[in-house]
């Protein structure tokens, strides 16, 4: 049986939980964060918790000092504890406790950890490279709520089910001026004449935990490395595509259209990301 935290009280998974009145089901007021467990460790919870803490904060929803690293790293590891697992892939939604309409009656905060147990003690990078092509019929807004990871995913929804029908691996997706902005579910990074580029928070894209690792991992290896509005017309001209998020890592895009791609640097980062 597979357990989850729900605001303090460990419960089996498939526990009913939320009434019609949840704020999270009726308006997507709310935020979560996609995290990965190894070898019984939350990898990087201090980034993290400093993001979830700016998106409370963003959010005017109250209680966000407690959600620190320590909070996340303790509760994280009970709940591996408790599900008898050693690695996995962990989603930490809060959203607002309240009643109201769209405006709420408080600002109060309640969150649900859930854990889906793995076997993979480490990253590994794609054996296949990924297929893609630009999802062009929802353009992302570019606000300040932009960065966050809301509950709110209904353009997600739309590229995953535009994603499936085209029978891709996944999609670029671009902001409302027309920009490279993230992946379905990832950040971009492209290798372009021996410099790595990847859209700049201002483009609209969410503010990934891995895509900061990356950044970091590459500045530390004096691989240069630019966060800039990038054309989608990069794409055709680019030596290589990835992808990163916390759950996966690094993912390797092989095609675009007619383009191919190699996949060295990503092996590179991957071999770095496993040191860490």
């Amino acid at each position: 049986m597979v357990f989850i935290n729900f605001n303090g009280e460990i419960l089996p998974a498939d526990t009913k939980l939320v009434t019609s009145k949840n704020r999270a089901f009726r308006y997507g007021d709310g935020l979560f964060e996609s995290m990965r467990l190894m070898k019984g460790q939350l990898k990087f919870p201090e980034l993290h918790a400093d993001r979830l803490q700016r998106g409370m904060k963003a959010l005017k929803i109250d209680g966000y000092s407690q959600m620190d690293a320590w909070f996340l790293k303790e509760k994280t590891a009970d709940l591996a504890r408790r599900n008898k697992a050693k690695h996995g892939r962990l989603r930490l939604t809060v959203y607002r406790d309240a009643e109201g309409l769209y405006t709420p009656s408080q600002n109060k905060m309640a969150y649900c950890l859930e854990l889906q147990p793995m076997d993979e003690p480490r990253y590994f990078l794609n054996d296949k490279g990924l297929i893609m092509d630009i999802y062009t019929e929802l353009p992302k807004p570019t606000n300040y709520l932009s960065n966050i990871k809301t509950c709110n995913s209904l353009l997600y929804v739309m590229a995953g089910i535009y994603k499936t029908q085209n029978k891709l691996d996944d999609v670029f997706l671009l902001n409302q001026n027309g920009f490279l902005c993230e992946a379905g579910s990832s950040n971009i990074f492209i290798w372009y004449q021996k410099h790595l580029y990847t859209p700049a928070l201002s483009e609209g894209c969410v503010e990934g935990v891995m895509r900061q690792v990356i950044i970091d991992i590459a500045k530390k290896n004096n691989i240069p490395v630019t966060e800039a509005q990038i054309n989608p017309e990069i794409l055709y001209e680019a030596d290589e595509v990835f992808l990163t998020n916390a759950s996966r890592g690094i993912q390797s895009v092989i095609g675009f259209g007619v383009r191919r791609y190699f996949n060295g640097m990503s092996k590179i980062l991957m071999e770095e990301l496993n040191k860490l």
